[in-house]
């Protein structure tokens, strides 16, 4: 990580001449402005804010404004909104040339939070949390495809013949990812040079799927890496002449691509859980209770509901399992200072601020009301009849967050609106159909 003062001395010397200021809009993509190196370096030392337009928060996939947001509008005009520079990010991009980059909180130009924005509404849940004397801390795991066409061959195909890079599937297998290994090491030394705790990379269930781990952080820390992550790995596969996907379900017949979290409470740098069952119950317990509530924070495009199917390694159930990882939620960790819960449910295409705003806010509603998380389930989870399901689509998960009491008083009015329409805008795009035609839509914006 750099400080502003080491990104001086780098502009001055002329091995930094651009500087990345972006923030996430609500599909979790990174958007912003480049700025030559000198005149971030000026702005910053002056407290001033980048400005971009309002409407970047209420957009659908396409990148369309669309109608139904309080927060900007065409009858409002779409004016600006500031991006404030969190210069803790502020990192070097080494697979961009003299590159480096700076994520940003969304605020109106009075200095307070534009509430509805990702970022936002993670640290809004953090603030929860810090209150009730706990520190969350996190760790996604994201699934992704390498396919062997450009994105622009993509595109022109359609999306609909891609050539995975592995011809066959490759989990844990040492050879079959050595055929993506020069793309891979990119990834991995590209990432630790961005300031992140690479910890190794493996193949995965299908033709051409990997995943890449990093150490767990606080919440806040594992989403911003996991961003910038995100983008770069389509910017190294890019550079490669190939591309890769971290979008669900690109074809019904490969396994989807998840985003596993784990999380756990921590005080004054020790861990919670192992030495406090209660705690770790009540917070399983709350994810258990809220998840089908929260999906929309969890798997947001109707593409993110094809995930779930049965023997695929996503979950169709909502319950808990030791080391079981055909239950929605596993719970794993070798002794108490490791103990944790993995939800499976988040799919790769998830915004990681708002799927971990959900995870800590259904945490902390497990706590409030001392749910318990039932018993846990033994076997084959994708046969239980009597556990309590993950929503089957998109439609029944809008439906569940509109009602949901619970999502409006974690996050406010103004956040569970935006996301309600945001998720009913998704739905909309379709007009209530959904082709093949939405991975254009869909594969490299996710």
């Amino acid at each position: 990580m750099l400080s502003l003062e080491e990104l001086r001395d780098l502009v001055e010397r002329g091995e930094i001449d651009t500087v990345i200021a972006a923030f996430t809009d609500m599909q979790g993509r990174l958007l912003g402005k480049r700025l030559h190196g000198e005149f971030f370096v000026e702005e910053a030392e002056s407290g001033h804010e980048v400005e971009g337009c309002n409407y970047l928060l209420a957009l659908d996939m396409d990148m369309d404004p669309v109608p139904g947001y309080e927060i900007a509008s065409w009858e409002q005009g779409y004016g600006d909104f500031g991006f404030r520079p969190d210069l803790s990010t502020l990192r070097r991009i080494p697979w961009l040339e003299a590159t480096a980059l700076v994520l940003c909180d969304v605020e109106w130009h009075d200095g307070s939070p534009v509430q509805p924005s990702p970022r936002q509404v993670l640290k809004a849940q953090l603030e929860r949390a810090s209150a009730a004397g706990y520190t969350p801390m996190t760790g996604s795991e994201l699934e992704f495809y390498v396919v062997r066409e450009t994105y622009r061959e993509a595109w022109d195909t359609r999306y609909g013949a891609l050539t995975p890079s592995v011809p066959y599937i490759l989990d844990y297998h040492v050879l079959a990812s050595t055929y993506d290994e020069g793309l891979l090491r990119q990834i991995r030394n590209g990432m630790q040079g961005a300031g992140m705790r690479v910890e190794s990379s493996k193949g995965e269930a299908w033709p051409g799927q990997h995943e890449v781990n990093f150490h767990f952080a606080d919440a806040l820390t594992m989403a911003d890496d996991h961003v910038v992550y995100k983008n770069g790995a389509k910017e190294i596969a890019f550079a490669n002449g190939c591309a890769l996907t971290f979008m669900a379900k690109p074809f019904e017949t490969w396994i989807g691509n998840s985003c596993h979290i784990h999380a756990s409470l921590f005080r004054d740098g020790q861990a919670l859980f192992g030495e406090d069952t209660p705690l770790f119950e009540r917070f399983l317990a709350g994810q258990i209770a809220c998840f089908k509530e929260l999906a929309i924070f969890l798997a947001p495009t109707i593409n993110s509901y094809k995930r779930y199917a049965p023997g695929t390694w996503a979950p169709t159930t909502l319950a808990w399992g030791n080391d079981n990882r055909t239950c929605g939620f596993r719970v794993v960790g070798h002794g108490p200072e490791s103990l944790r819960v993995e939800s499976r449910v988040p799919g790769a295409d998830c915004n990681p601020y708002l799927a971990f705003a959900a995870t800590i806010a259904a945490g902390l509603h497990g706590l409030e009301h001392a749910e318990d998380p039932g018993p846990r389930l033994d076997g084959n989870a994708y046969r239980a009849t009597d556990a309590p399901r993950v929503p089957s689509n998109i439609v029944d998960a809008i439906a569940a967050l509109e009602q949901s009491k619970l999502a409006v008083d974690a996050f406010g009015a103004a956040v569970h609106d935006h996301l309600v329409n945001t998720a009913q805008q998704e739905w909309a795009a379709f007009g209530g159909v959904v082709t093949d035609w939405e991975r254009r839509r869909s594969f490299e914006q996710l």
